[in-house]
């Protein structure tokens, strides 16, 4: 005979339940904590951690500054206009950089050509000298 509806929906929710507990428990247990976590590093890296926390809590805070800033303005979010993120990169100076790099990858496109072109003007001249001496010395008329 088959049981009743409940029982089976009690016997998933037992199993479910299972699961989450012994899941929950193994996270518990087997995470590391931040202490060990960094008692296991290496001595180089923890002192690289170490040197490098009072910078990222200055990070942390200047974040603060901007969210607290943002949060006592009444406009929007999107338009706070003046506060921008410190890890942010000045587009006018990206945009400069690049202008600059293009130009001078243009400069050096430039003197590469020219440079090809005088090659290629001495090439023909020798090529023209040699045709020239070649015509001269050899007659064509003759077979023998």
């Amino acid at each position: 005979m088959e049981s009743p509806l409940w029982v089976r929906w009690l016997k998933v929710y037992a199993v479910g339940g299972v699961i989450i507990g012994s899941g929950a428990l193994l996270f518990k247990y087997t995470t590391p904590t931040d202490e060990q976590l960094i008692a296991s590093l290496s001595p180089e890296l923890r002192l690289q951690y170490e040197t490098e926390r009072k910078l990222r809590q200055a990070e942390q805070q200047e974040l603060m500054k901007i969210v607290q800033t943002t949060a006592e303005s009444d406009q929007p979010i999107w338009k706070t206009g003046p506060i921008k993120s410190p890890w942010e990169k000045d587009t006018e100076t990206v945009q400069q950089k690049e202008m600059f790099q293009k130009a001078r990858a243009d400069v050096a496109q430039r003197e590469e050509l020219q440079r090809i072109r005088k090659e290629l003007a001495e090439i023909r001249q020798k090529s023209e000298q040699k045709t020239q001496e070649i015509v001269n010395t050899k007659s064509w008329w003759k077979f023998w």
